[in-house]
């Protein structure tokens, strides 16, 4: 095959993989319409399947996974949190905000656990405030 009918053949690939994702856009399998609620509390219930039950921290484990799904709900939060009822502005900031440090591996232990407790708090008051 020549060059030039490869390269023909290779547009359609280089200009599905040149295409950024949408602005604002970090989860998958979602749409921008969802009920921001129910995607907010959604992922705060997925990432705490993986969690110590409340008043526990102490005893959990920073494993990959765990990291991962707090992360997962950082994205989920940045992208819909803002759509939330006004007056959980406050949880929706310090979910933002503690998951931003617990998805960093190397965070010191100490820090992970005192992350997880003020993470649990305002996780707690989405929910109550969604449902």
């Amino acid at each position: 095959m020549n060059r030039f009918v490869a390269f023909v053949l290779m547009l359609p690939v280089l200009a599905a993989c040149g295409q950024a994702p949408a602005a604002g856009a970090y989860s998958t399998g979602g749409d921008p319409g969802d009920d921001p609620c129910a995607r907010v509390v959604s992922a705060i219930g997925y990432a705490g399947l993986l969690l110590e039950p409340a008043g526990e921290e102490d005893a959990q484990r920073f494993e990959d996974a765990v990291l991962g799904r707090l992360a997962e709900v950082r994205g989920i939060t940045l992208q819909f949190g803002p759509r939330l009822p006004a007056s959980l502005g406050g949880a929706v900031r310090t979910v933002e905000a503690t998951t931003r440090d617990l998805s960093v591996a190397d965070l010191p232990r100490a820090r992970q656990v005192a992350l997880l407790k003020e993470y649990r708090a305002a996780a707690a008051r989405i929910e109550e405030g969604c449902s």
